[in-house]
């Protein structure tokens, strides 16, 4: 008899543990993209520093990736993020040698995270058109 209380006990500390555990990790929302600059550094050439808004609460949920996508929903660049940022928010980060063809003028960013994905705010930025310009854009 003891056991079974002992059993249901356990049952119910586990399902309350999961469940707070998942709204624990759900409050965090899904990622944003709030700030983003470009600079043409080649022809068809681009940097891109993103700024990235997500309420990381550890390494089961946290921003992990931004995206640069073109106009026909293509991915033309990826910044892999290798670990949360749960005391840096929001923070920034770069990746450089962005090949885009002549013909695409601006792009898509966004960022997903562990839980959510994609799904936060993405902003659109106009690609300069001279190389060594710099465009700028937030939210």
């Amino acid at each position: 008899m003891q056991s079974r209380a002992v059993s249901h006990v356990m049952t119910r500390l586990v399902l309350v543990g999961g469940a707070l555990f998942f709204s624990i990790t759900a409050d965090a929302g899904e990622a944003d993209v709030v700030a983003a600059t470009a600079t043409k550094t080649g022809d068809e050439t681009y940097r891109f520093d993103v700024t990235v808004a997500h309420d990381d609460t550890g390494w089961d949920h946290y921003a992990n990736v931004w995206q640069v996508i073109g106009p026909d929903g293509a991915i033309i660049g990826e910044r892999i993020l290798a670990h949360p940022h749960v005391n840096e928010q929001p923070f920034t980060r770069s990746l450089s040698g962005v090949s885009i063809p002549a013909e695409i003028t601006g792009v898509t960013l966004r960022a997903g995270d562990l839980v959510h994905e994609f799904g936060g705010a993405e902003l659109y930025i106009e690609l300069p058109a001279e190389v060594g310009q710099t465009v700028t854009v937030s939210d």
